[in-house]
């Protein structure tokens, strides 16, 4: 069992496309930190059931500053006397015949979960240093004395032998999220097929709309999780395939729910890349391919506010302008609906639209599908937008089933139109565009799509 194997080590590879990105990012982050030793650990395997895993996801953190994608790793920036730091990857190196690892481990074996990357193969597709994180534990024991930050909440282990403090620790958590509101050339670039995926992964949805009438939500959300799996590494997040009154819970993601003709169905939904960048686009769409005059009514309202959002989207512009820009209009139309009482100023000012639009206009995209979520309040929702941020416009009306404010015809009612806005040097550009936004546009998109072939 000991012999008779090849040699298999890859010897004629070249850097990661992402990993000069990936090196301006761990530089900008020493300067940030002068002097102090920080750890950031990708995270360990979370057991799903007995000796069963959930599929691993490193740390957005550890992702940003690597591009490296394995468990139990963990990033070491360890302060230099001269200023700067040295990087080092602490890594699994590729598992042991001799000792029977390849063989035994289960989780870790080979033998069991594939191949992985040995110490010298992935220090060149990385570009630093890469020692075995067997012995990081004990290395940063033995570490010279010096202030440490780690990233708290991926690998207990590693916080039990560094000194520390939470308070310290959250500053830097803060900074890396931070570190992550303008994205580079790079990051643009996956994001841009990210949502192009996504865009391929509604038009499959609309194409088997009517197997989906004959069974259930399950079917969209396993439509377009095909096209995630093939074009990308996965959903980014749990889909939203939400059909008739379940388009009004703003989190449905159960998905087992009856696809009915004459309702809407709001799909939330993004391919995650295989480098972990991930799109976030939804589209509510008549089950049937035509509106009803209420649904249109409700749905154009909506698509208005979600221009005037994208409108308000430009460098220099405050974070808050694209949602208040939204929200206003809103306001206006269920003024003049009547369902609720003027002046529309008033009822933007005491926020009584929020009943019926219920949540903020749009986030921060980008490795998470709610990106920097731990950034400064000030550098974020009360900061001001510069290119190269990316973020969602996702205005919605939401008429709850059992609302006695509203008419009966009005409940069960939920529209939300979301698309990926990039911030430009001279305005925004649309990176979800590929996707119809307004009503007779979606309709004969979806008819175009449904016509007998």
């Amino acid at each position: 069992m000991k012999t008779g194997w090849a040699d298999t080590e890859r010897r004629d590879l070249e850097p990661a496309e992402q990993t000069p990105y990936a090196a301006k990012r761990r530089a900008a982050l020493s300067a940030r930190f002068p002097g102090e030793r920080l750890v950031i650990p990708a995270g360990n395997l979370k057991v799903r059931a007995n000796d069963s895993h959930y599929p691993f996801r490193p740390s957005s953190e550890y992702v940003h500053l690597t591009g490296d994608q394995t468990e139990d790793a963990v990033l070491v920036l360890e302060p230099l006397a001269d200023g700067g730091h040295e990087a080092t990857a602490y890594l699994l190196p590729r598992s042991d015949r001799e000792s029977g690892e390849f063989w035994q481990g289960a989780a870790k074996g080979e033998l069991w979960v594939g191949r992985r990357n040995s110490l010298a193969e992935a220090a060149t597709l990385l570009g630093l240093p890469c020692r075995d994180v067997r012995g990081a534990a004990d290395e940063l024991r033995a570490a010279r004395e010096a202030p440490t930050r780690i990233v708290r909440g991926y690998d207990a282990a590693l916080e039990a032998v560094v000194d520390t403090d939470e308070e310290r620790d959250t500053g830097l958590k803060t900074a890396l999220s931070e570190m992550r509101l303008v994205k580079d050339e790079w990051e643009i670039g996956e994001l841009r097929k990210a949502c192009d995926s996504t865009v391929r992964g509604f038009t499959d949805v609309v194409r088997e709309l009517a197997t989906a009438v004959a069974t259930s939500e399950r079917w969209i959300e396993g439509t377009f999780f095909r096209r995630a799996r093939l074009e990308g590494n996965d959903v980014g997040y749990g889909s939203i395939c939400a059909a008739g009154e379940h388009a009004t819970i703003m989190h449905w993601v159960r998905n087992d729910g009856d696809v009915r003709p004459g309702e809407l169905l709001l799909l939330d939904a993004g391919v995650e890349t295989r480098t972990l960048y991930t799109a976030d686009v939804t589209r509510t769409l008549p089950i049937d391919g035509t509106f009803t005059p209420l649904q249109r009514k409700i749905y154009d309202a909506v698509y208005e506010a979600q221009q005037a959002g994208i409108d308000a989207v430009r460098p220099g512009a405050r974070y808050r302008d694209f949602h208040e820009a939204a929200q206003r209009h809103l306001a206006d139309k269920l003024v003049e609906w009547g369902l609720l009482e003027g002046p529309a100023e008033r009822v933007y000012e005491l926020a009584l639209q929020r009943r019926f639009t219920m949540a903020g206009t749009g986030h921060m995209l980008g490795l998470d599908v709610h990106d920097c979520a731990t950034a400064r309040t000030e550098a974020y929702v009360d900061g001001t937008l510069e290119p190269g941020m990316v973020l969602t416009v996702e205005p919605g009306l939401y008429f709850q089933p059992d609302d006695l404010t509203v008419p009966a015809e009005y409940r069960g009612i939920g529209v939300r139109i979301e698309d990926d806005i990039l911030v430009t040097a001279d305005g925004n550009e649309n990176l979800s565009a590929g996707l119809p936004r307004a009503s007779a546009e979606v309709e004969a998109w979806m008819r175009e799509l449904t016509a007998p072939r």
